[in-house]
């Protein structure tokens, strides 16, 4: 199985880029711009990442964030990504970025986004992997700080292929953010959303009904609405499921109690993808590879969400 998996062809949908900063190059790049860390060594802020729940992860996220301040960071913590899944047969990636992490810090938005175009040019032409960018909206900030963010990201518009929305789900549901997802439509971007992960099954509906969303990141809460999942399974929404963060995230104890085989059950258009995998103990394959085991996937049932993953995709 885990032969098969490795060889399968695959699509990233979702994928925080600043999730993929490895401890190791977290440390490096504090100490090539002087930045301070509150841990001492990398073994001891892998030991940090024991978290009860999203916010958790979050406050140690924003924290890592913080040595991210160049052009070449940018490109190094990217190009660092697609090293390692091209290695992964991922073939295509549509990756996340949260500009508001680095603006509020200071950092000019065209250092964030041209660091990571660079990036992506160089694994297409070296790696064969090719990539769409993702601009997602801080939801724990107001919908007037999102509306400057698309204002600073407009002029950059030819590098992206979408909006999305993270950060903590909690009481900040989707209609929050509807002016600014109308306004990034109308510049011609898709739209995504984080959505049904900590947040209930309304958050979905919101989603789709009030963002345009077209895929809904994690959605995993959905089965708690049957016209919900009626609904997602009828218009073939893609979820984009994320196994291990999941678990890590204290969504669901244990990889055997996740629920991505109902969700297949149910006929709905899963997708499997990493998340943070810096932070939550693997990349595609092994996300992939504790699914199918705990979970006892067929070959069948993982080429089916492999090919998911392309239908899905914005390409």
């Amino acid at each position: 199985m885990r032969e098969f998996i490795e060889r399968l062809p695959k699509t990233e949908l979702h994928l925080h880029i600043e999730g993929t900063l490895e401890p190791e190059l977290m440390f490096e790049l504090a100490r090539r711009n002087s930045a301070a860390l509150a841990y001492a060594s990398v073994d001891a802020l892998r030991r940090a990442y024991d978290f009860s729940d999203l916010q958790s992860f979050l406050d140690i996220y924003y924290q890592g964030a913080g040595v991210l301040q160049t052009r070449e960071d940018f490109y190094d913590m990217t190009l660092a990504y697609f090293r390692k899944v091209a290695s992964q047969n991922v073939r295509h990636a549509e990756i996340f970025f949260d500009p508001q992490t680095h603006t509020h810090r200071g950092i000019p938005f065209a250092t964030v986004i041209d660091g990571i175009a660079d990036a992506q040019r160089a694994a297409e032409h070296e790696l064969h992997v090719t990539s769409g960018l993702i601009l997602c909206f801080l939801r724990h900030l107001d919908e007037d700080d999102a509306l400057k963010t698309l204002d600073e990201a407009l002029p950059h518009r030819d590098k992206l292929i979408a909006v999305g929305l993270d950060s903590g789900e909690r009481g900040n549901p989707p209609r929050k953010f509807a002016r600014a997802f109308e306004r990034a439509r109308d510049a011609g971007l898709f739209a995504v959303a984080h959505a049904g992960e900590e947040g209930p099954p309304e958050y979905i509906w919101e989603a789709l009904d009030i963002l345009g969303a077209r895929r809904i990141d994690h959605g995993v809460r959905c089965l708690e609405d049957p016209k919900l999942v009626a609904r997602l399974a009828a218009d073939q929404i893609p979820l984009t499921v994320c196994p291990l963060s999941n678990i890590k995230l204290r969504v669901f104890d244990t990889m055997r109690d996740h629920n991505l085989r109902a969700l297949l059950d149910a006929g709905l258009k899963v997708t499997i993808n990493s998340d943070d995998p810096a932070y939550f103990g693997g990349y595609i394959n092994e996300n992939y590879i504790a699914a199918a085991e705990a979970l006892n996937l067929t070959e069948g049932e993982l080429e089916q969400i492999a090919r998911n993953s392309f239908e899905a995709s914005f390409m």
